[in-house]
């Protein structure tokens, strides 16, 4: 199993791990458990909620059986920290993401156009979406301003309309976790990581604490059609979350959330270096008016997991000028925020990565054998 970059003890927890408390899933000989780190001890919490999402509804933060200190992530197998949670995500909520929306729109899905779309869309908008509160007065001037100039575009609309972007990412249970690698279509030539900060929240729908995560995004795809929103989005082994979740207490708020940086690598095996950094600062829509929109008409009783977007568009070329990014097989991922930790996955297809087999029928058959559902 491939270890965290950073430490190897550790297993991707941020540099002050000993102040918070962190829930997770690992893998054992029985099938997978919760577990809770907190006072630099771990907890297997299997026998006071066999799942993430019971024990997020329960706000269960003490109990458990102890198996041993920090080590033990040394060796465990890692899996991704929700698992009945549905997966939810925010799309154009940066300003530079929505442009660059725009532009997959206006190319087709065709990086070979990319470039100079690019610069006609920028010389007209200049920095005015980046200034604008979604859905105020001055944002429909600014809407009707684009429409005269036939510059308007659906993913404006979200960007900057009263209605943010809120799709489904990934079914229940299929997103992977640190160190397991991800998948991209093996039909897409042009797509990218979306390192993002991810909120877990309850049956209640309000936040109880913070993940990272790669919302791995198919450019092509996406850009032909916004129809084609979900086979760019939800493929085998296209979403990864963790390496543990931060719950919210003293040492760790929303406004932790509101002001964290995310930075990302990508290292190819071909020698390519890529880096870019996101800010919370950035986001045009507050965290929790996302939370807010997700549970408009709609409830989630076993709690759901909210990407919140990301400012990440990476334009660099990488072969031929002019084509930009795309990723290659092999590359690996790291994504890191001071007070989440670090989320490493390597890339694959999502037709050669590990098929997603353990759905929800299996999780509960699993838990019934293991004597963990109440009658």
């Amino acid at each position: 199993m491939t270890k965290n970059n950073g430490s190897v003890a550790n297993r991707g927890l941020p540099a002050d791990w000993r102040d918070g408390i962190f829930l997770g899933r690992i893998e054992t000989a029985e099938g997978p458990t919760p577990i809770l780190i907190r006072g630099g001890q771990v907890f297997d919490m299997a026998r006071v909620a066999p799942t993430t999402s019971a024990l997020i509804a329960l706000d269960a933060r003490s109990g458990g059986e102890l198996m041993g200190g920090i080590e033990v992530l040394e060796t465990a197998h890692l899996l991704s920290p929700v698992d009945l949670q549905c997966v939810k995500a925010c799309g154009v909520t940066f300003a530079v993401s929505a442009l660059e929306r725009v532009i997959e729109e206006r190319a087709r899905g065709d990086h070979t156009v990319a470039a100079e779309i690019r610069s006609k869309i920028e010389a007209v908008l200049g920095g005015s979406v980046r200034s604008t509160v979604p859905g105020s007065a001055e944002a429909d001037a600014l809407k009707q301003t684009l429409i005269d100039e036939g510059m308007w575009s659906q993913y404006l609309e979200v960007a900057i309309g009263p209605d943010a972007e809120v799709f489904t990412k990934c079914p229940v249970l299929a997103s992977v976790g640190h160190d397991a690698p991800v998948g991209v279509r093996s039909d897409s030539g042009w797509n990218n990581p979306e390192p993002e900060v991810v909120l877990i929240a309850g049956p209640d729908g309000k936040a109880a604490g913070a993940t990272l995560g790669n919302d791995v995004n198919l450019r092509d795809f996406e850009g032909r059609s916004a129809l084609l929103l979900g086979k760019a989005k939800d493929n085998n082994a296209s979403c990864s979350l963790g390496p543990f979740i931060r719950l919210f207490d003293d040492s760790f708020t929303m406004e932790d959330v509101r002001t964290a940086d995310v930075a990302m690598a990508i290292a190819g095996e071909d020698g390519y270096v890529l880096e870019g950094h996101s800010t919370m600062r950035e986001i045009s829509r507050d965290p929790e008016d996302l939370l807010r929109q997700s549970m408009s008409e709609h409830q989630y009783p076993d709690g759901f997991a909210l990407f919140c977007g990301t400012l990440f568009a990476p334009t660099q070329d990488r072969d031929e000028p002019g084509r930009g990014f795309t990723h290659k097989v092999g590359d690996t991922v790291t994504i890191t925020s001071a007070r989440l930790g670090t989320l490493v996955n390597s890339v694959t297809t999502s037709a050669e990565a590990a098929p997603w087999t353990f759905g929800i029928g299996e999780l509960f058959s699993n838990l019934a054998r293991r004597g963990l559902l109440a009658a």
